[in-house]
């Protein structure tokens, strides 16, 4: 008996790590993430932006506002993230069997 309860134990934490893997590696985070880091380098460089740049865009500076739109569109996946976390993979137990195993079942077209 101590046998399979330390093998459902083991079962147990290898669960758990399992859990903690899918979590981590959530495609909404890294994307996130992605978006963020480079709406803040865009951002920076539309901030930076010389005046022969912006008369290039007619005046308007592209960067900053496409720097701005990855920001947010990276938080709101960052914010999706934390209000709706990844649910852990749950297998419910298997019912134990007591007795002999089961029935086999007959076909239709048996007797």
């Amino acid at each position: 008996m101590s046998e399979e309860y330390e093998y459902q134990r083991e079962v147990e934490e290898l669960e758990g790590k399992s859990a903690t893997a899918a979590r981590l590696f959530d495609v909404r985070r890294i994307i996130g993430g992605l978006f963020v880091v480079y709406g803040i380098l865009v951002t920076i460089a539309g901030i930076t932006a010389s005046d022969a740049d912006l008369k290039k865009a007619e005046n308007i500076n592209i960067n900053l506002w496409t720097g701005l739109s990855m920001l947010v569109v990276g938080l709101l996946f960052l914010l999706w993230l934390k209000l709706r976390p990844t649910a852990a993979p749950h297998t419910a137990p298997e019912p134990r069997q007591e007795g002999p195993g089961p029935v086999p079942r007959r076909d239709a077209d048996e007797g």
